[in-house]
């Protein structure tokens, strides 16, 4: 699975450590739901650490569609909250 970081760029995760992410998606669900920007902003900077470790950069010379887009660090609570309703898996970002 190719998962873009908005402005960082994409890495490779394997489907089956998706699951690994869960716990750091259900804090950028949780700060959402109680509009809370500072535990948003520290949630997203750990998903995002998160998906660097498990996964592999994908080159930069390298096409390829994503089939997952994580916000920044630095969106809003409700920036977050719109791109959730849009994407509407009703599962966070990370869904598997």
């Amino acid at each position: 699975m190719i998962i873009r970081i908005l402005g960082e760029g994409q890495w490779t995760v394997e489907e089956d450590r998706l699951d690994d992410l869960q716990s750091s998606d259900a804090k950028v669900e949780r700060a959402v739901a109680e509009n809370d920007q500072d535990e948003l902003s520290e949630a997203l900077a750990g998903l995002i650490d998160h998906i660097k470790e498990v996964g592999l950069p994908v080159p930069d010379d390298v096409l390829a569609d994503s089939d997952l887009i994580i916000p920044d660090a630095g969106s809003t609570v409700d920036e977050v909250r719109q791109y959730l309703d849009e994407i509407g898996s009703g599962e966070g970002l990370i869904f598997s």
